[in-house]
């Protein structure tokens, strides 16, 4: 038998080949078209399985290639988009080391140059004849250079450039393309959007003012202009915020409705008295936060609420007051704070506070000797109210609370749930306030932490003044400490903040111990000086800071240990080296540790920074509202898991974003809460579809709707 023939047989005994199965959105990627194993497995690095995946892959920006400037007419000075072919390339070092992936790319008008400074790693993706789409300021460097801000390569293809056209650039990985990717969406788009249906009610739609679910992905994949994908986008933006925010609003329903506490009676006994002695007179934004706790602890459902307010802003006496309004009713309270050092500092606020009402706090830390403790113990296991104040060593075993009724915790997100909840099964079902120094503007409050009641202090208490916040450049850096010793002879003290503890070969900054070594020997010879970072034992950096706060050192070189720190009435001065490595709520926190006495402090800002981080910091310098350095640090740098949002069983945003879609976010907080007092199970075929998405996209959150 010839090999033709035998061939001919082995197919005739082959199986017949298995037919495709009917396309849906849960048909598996790997029956599409153009998908093979190799592609399926890096699809599913991106999140991608099924066909319906592919759709919900969104976009991460657009290139606007309706509005290209022909390559003779982008002038200098000017930020144009420009599409070229690649006609040279190739990576070229310069006098620092630095190295500079160039191309020339070249259209029917003209050539120009596109510069990459620091990535030379570009000349393995970037190949001669590809188009380059690149969006940019056009400067003049032996003749005009492009520096891209943003650039899409659209491979070899003329007429794949997409000019006149807006393109969409997705997130992509290794052995996918930007690309790629775009092209296989487009291929199996008219094919999928059919198979779609709106899970929302038409009302939700009609009254979040957002486009229905297929005419949205249609426009986000293969919009018109860059306003459509955008309206596209917020549909899909509006679907996540709406189910965070059904499963906030539901889970704080439970939590208040389910879980009883006690119902304390507002006496205005002690804390009337305590008014009465403080020194000064309460913010409007205190008033407002001591009512709502109070609302709060009067009523029998158990208190869950977080109290958050930016440096300064006086929470620890709204924390007393709450503390007071349980001891009048006999309870004890027990406030627990991160360090040894921040629970040492709030003890001696409040006994100056409590000190005329004859109030003691008991102070309970690792560092009490036994017979100390004993004492300790021996009053929180008595009779009678008592207000504690400690570390983690609140949660020992050994300690026991005849009746607590009130647990406050500072700084909460450095707790895991797991010890506040110790802490919190210390009493029966006592009331909880959280606190926090990291200011987020509130709507972004209320959805990261939705299963809380928030209280915000935004004002600051009368008779702080501002700290005057300046930018020098690396050039006055003599007058900077000529200006710190002046401060010192004064009887005042100084920080000095970097950024690194030791040097790096990789990057080019200071280091606080080499720093240390030059200022010992230098600008501050003959000063009390002593250097403070995290890789020190923590006995050791609790002594330094201590000498520090009781006025055995003149200066502080530290890294951002001291973030979140003691308060040093006495310093006045802040010197942070390199700020541009800072991030602003970062650089407000660390200004926050001067201004803390009635002596006028300053933030110097240290160094020679490019443009952009000039504007940034020019910016920071003008204001001292953290709630508005934190939305501009966020719109920045983006909100990463900056707030603990997985500790909070937060579902991860992949579209949304509740600080640029503030709007929305509201709405979506709005339209939940209509949702959930229509039908607060979602068992209504009205709400068939998204109770499905949320069974889909948030299982694991679906205990709070007692789904099996």
């Amino acid at each position: 038998m010839i090999r033709g023939d035998s061939d001919a047989e082995a197919r005739r005994r082959r199986p017949p080949a298995r037919p495709a199965p009917r396309l849906t959105l849960d048909t598996p990627v790997t029956y599409l078209k153009g998908v093979g194993p190799a592609r399926a497995t890096s699809l599913a690095k991106l999140g991608i399985t099924l066909a319906g995946d592919l759709l919900r892959h969104v976009p991460h920006r657009y290139e606007d290639a309706t509005t290209v400037t022909p390559i003779a007419q982008a002038a200098v000075g000017a930020d144009v988009t420009v599409l070229g072919r690649v006609i040279a390339k190739g990576v070229l070092p310069t006098r620092k080391g630095l190295r500079v992936f160039q191309a020339v790319i070249q259209d029917a008008s003209g050539m120009l140059e596109i510069a990459w400074p620091g990535q030379p790693f570009l000349d393995r993706t970037i190949n001669k004849d590809d188009w380059l789409l690149c969006t940019g300021p056009v400067r003049f460097f032996h003749g005009r250079r492009l520096q891209p801000r943003e650039f899409v390569n659209l491979g070899p293809e003329e007429e794949g450039t997409g000019e006149g056209r807006v393109l969409a650039v997705y997130p992509s990985t290794e052995g996918l393309s930007v690309r790629l990717l775009r092209a296989m969406v487009q291929q199996h788009l008219d094919a999928l959007l059919p198979l779609v249906q709106e899970p929302l009610p038409a009302w939700l739609i009609d009254a979040a003012d957002v486009p229905p679910l297929p005419d949205a992905l249609r426009m986000v994949h293969r919009p018109t202009s860059v306003a459509e994908a955008m309206r596209g986008r917020s549909r899909l933006a509006f679907e996540e915020l709406l189910c965070v925010q059904l499963l906030h609003r539901k889970a704080n329903q439970v939590a208040r409705e389910d879980r009883g506490g006690r119902a304390f009676a507002n006496k205005r006994d002690l804390t009337s008295k305590l008014r009465a002695a403080l020194p000064y007179t309460l913010t409007h934004a205190q008033v407002r936060a001591i009512r709502e706790i109070v609302h709060d602890m009067e009523s029998p459902r158990r208190m869950h609420r977080l109290l958050q307010g930016d440096v300064g802003a006086g929470k620890t006496v709204v924390a007393v007051f709450s503390a007071l309004l349980a001891m009048e009713n006999g309870a004890q309270v027990a406030l627990m704070a991160p360090t040894e050092l921040l629970a040492e500092q709030h003890a001696r606020s409040v006994a100056n506070l409590l000190a005329p009402l004859g109030i003691a706090p008991v102070l309970l830390t690792g560092r009490l000797g036994a017979k100390e403790k004993r004492a300790a113990l021996a009053r929180l296991a008595g009779d009678g109210p008592v207000l504690a104040i400690g570390t983690h060593a609140l949660l020992q075993s050994d300690v026991a609370f005849a009746n607590l009724g009130l647990v406050i915790i500072d700084e909460q997100h450095r707790f895991g749930v797991e010890q506040r909840a110790i802490l919190g099964s210390k009493g029966v079902a006592p009331d909880v306030l959280l606190m926090s120094a990291t200011p987020i503007p509130r709507s972004l409050a209320l959805t990261l932490y939705g299963d809380l009641d928030v209280s915000v202090l935004d004002e600051r208490p009368p008779g702080r003044q501002p700290v005057t916040t300046v930018v020098r450049s690396e050039s006055t850096r003599t007058k900077v400490f000529e200006f710190a010793n002046a401060q010192l002879d004064a009887g005042r003290q100084v920080y000095v903040v970097y950024p690194l503890i030791e040097t790096s070969e990789k990057i080019d900054l200071k280091a606080a111990t080499v720093m240390y070594e030059a200022l010992v020997a230098g600008a501050l010879a003959g000063r009390r000086v002593a250097l403070l970072h995290g890789r020190l034992p923590s006995d050791e950096r609790d002594v330094i800071m201590r000498n520090f706060r009781d006025g055995a050192l003149d200066v502080l070189v530290a890294t951002t240990v001291i973030e979140v720190g003691i308060d040093v009435g006495n310093a006045t001065v802040m010197i942070i080296e390199h700020p541009e490595r800072f991030g602003l709520s970062q650089l407000h926190q660390l200004r926050g540790r001067v201004g803390r006495g009635a002596e006028q402090s300053y933030c110097i800002l240290l160094g020679d920074v490019g443009a952009e981080a000039a504007e940034r910091l020019g910016m920071f310098a003008a204001t001292e509202d953290g709630f508005e350095i934190a939305r501009a640090d966020l719109q920045l740098r983006g909100m990463g898991d900056l707030f603990g949002a997985k500790q909070h069983g937060l579902p991860a945003f992949r579209i949304a974003d509740p600080l640029r879609d503030e709007a929305l976010n509201e709405t979506a907080r709005t339209l939940a809460d209509r949702v959930l007092r229509d039908d607060p199970d979602l068992e209504q075929p009205l709400y068939a579809g998204l109770r499905q998405q949320l069974t889909v996209g948030y299982a694991k959150a679906l205990e709070y709707f007692r789904v099996g």
